[in-house]
């Protein structure tokens, strides 16, 4: 079994420091196998922004954590034109990783990270036809009993993302980012960018779209909230690639503690969802498209 910690947009600028180190507490506590941060470690891509993040981030590497980053779109400057067309990613390469497109594999699992941050869109992720080949290649040599994953900071499927069930944008070539994804056999993709918690087949989205699991992870420390959703993140328990648990880590105002708790099973008709019962989970954020058991 695998366990892991989904981290996503933590936005040093943005963030109050005490939810910073809860993170870090919780995270040295648990001590997940991996854990995987899907981008906008920054508000505003600013110098002292990125160094902040950094810090944490080495942080926890000290602590004994393995990572997996990736950036989003707000890692790439607004307002700094020059800079976000000449080198949109250049302060994220020196502070944070000079890997884009950063790889991890065991004995259990195999995982990609894609970079969907470009200089061209305010807010919106694409995906390039030399990513969707190196999807396809990555994954063509991993042994098929291994759990297969993809990380990108924008999700590849239009979700709702308000209280009135408003859908998202997709990904940039979404269709054929999608054919590339089941082509590689993907078993769960996980991204941020919504400040929401979220999972659901894929199959359940759009046609044609695999067997995967798609899992969204709420902001980790940021301030600036939706839908009144409190700062969170997910907890993975990956014990094969047709059963995962998913529980949500939600901040309670003074600390990090477990919440809203899912089984999802894969059989041929996809991936079902089962409530585990938990006593002592926190109330506030449930998984959406979560089954009743």
């Amino acid at each position: 079994m695998a366990r892991i910690a989904h981290l996503s947009d933590v936005h040093f600028g943005a963030n109050d420091s005490k939810i910073v180190s809860a993170t870090e507490a919780w995270l040295q506590q648990s001590q997940p196998d991996l854990v995987i941060i899907s981008g906008d470690f920054t508000q505003r891509a600013r110098v002292e922004q990125f160094r902040a993040a950094s810090t944490w981030l080495n942080r926890l590497r000290a602590a004994g954590m393995r990572l997996l980053v990736i950036p989003g779109n707000h890692d790439v400057p607004l307002y700094d034109v020059m800079r976000r067309f000449a080198a949109p990613l250049g302060r994220y390469k020196r502070y944070i990783s000079n890997d884009l497109c950063p790889w991890y594999e065991d004995a259990e699992v195999a995982i990609l990270g894609l970079n969907t941050a470009r200089s061209l869109t305010i807010k919106d992720g694409r995906i390039n036809h030399e990513q969707m080949r190196l999807l396809r290649e990555r994954f063509a040599l991993v042994a098929p009993d291994k759990t297969r994953i993809l990380v990108t900071h924008h999700p590849l499927f239009a979700m709702p993302i308000g209280k009135g069930g408003e859908l998202s944008e997709a990904v940039g070539r979404h269709e054929d980012a999608v054919e590339a994804a089941t082509d590689a056999g993907i078993h769960i993709a996980l991204a941020g960018h919504f400040h929401r918690t979220y999972a659901e087949a894929a199959q359940k989205m759009v046609a044609d779209a695999g067997g995967a699991l798609v899992i969204q992870a709420g902001t980790a420390t940021s301030t600036r909230l939706r839908n009144a959703e409190p700062q969170s993140f997910n907890w993975l328990h990956v014990h094969r690639n047709d059963r995962i648990e998913l529980q949500v880590v939600v901040w309670d105002g003074a600390s990090f503690q477990r919440g809203h708790h899912v089984e999802y099973r894969r059989d041929a008709a996809g991936w079902q969802a089962h409530e585990l019962p938990d006593v002592s989970a926190r109330p506030g954020i449930r998984v959406a498209q979560a089954a009743r058991a």
